[in-house]
């Protein structure tokens, strides 16, 4: 009897925390596509979905861009607010002296600015997902 109400007591516990998961909204980020740009370098296109329950006014991304091989080639700083809430926003950004051939991966260094609008700087690694459509992936 005593492991029925223990058992009991957990399924409730689930139950009821679930709804409070579920409130908790995502930001997803997609590095759609890439293309070559005339002259050299390439261009990253990128989908913000935010389904987060918040407009961000600020957003800026620091990505390491790592190159055909795996080794960092650079640094790249990306502004990309505002992100208006349940929108989709597409951002381009240019990746100077670098084929999108040879970019293997871009990982996410770091959140320098998280800012839901008129809210202070949040954490925004928990609500993340990170995805890519092009030959290189986007990752944490």
């Amino acid at each position: 009897m005593r492991l029925i109400k223990n058992s009991l007591a957990i399924v409730a516990a689930i139950f009821f925390a679930l709804p409070v998961l579920a409130a908790e909204g995502r930001l997803g980020v997609e590095l759609n596509k890439t293309e070559e740009i005339e002259g050299g370098g390439c261009r990253a296109f990128f989908l913000f979905r935010n389904e987060s329950g918040k407009s961000f006014s600020g957003f800026e991304m620091s990505l390491a861009v790592l190159d055909g091989q795996g080794v960092i080639d650079r640094l790249l700083s990306i502004d990309a607010a505002p992100l208006p809430i349940s929108r989709t926003t597409l951002k381009l950004f240019e990746i100077p002296e670098l084929s999108c051939a040879n970019i293997s991966e871009i990982l996410l260094h770091d959140m320098t600015s998280c800012q839901p609008q008129n809210e202070d700087e949040i954490d925004c690694y928990a609500i993340l997902d990170l995805s890519s459509r092009a030959a290189a992936r986007l990752v944490k």
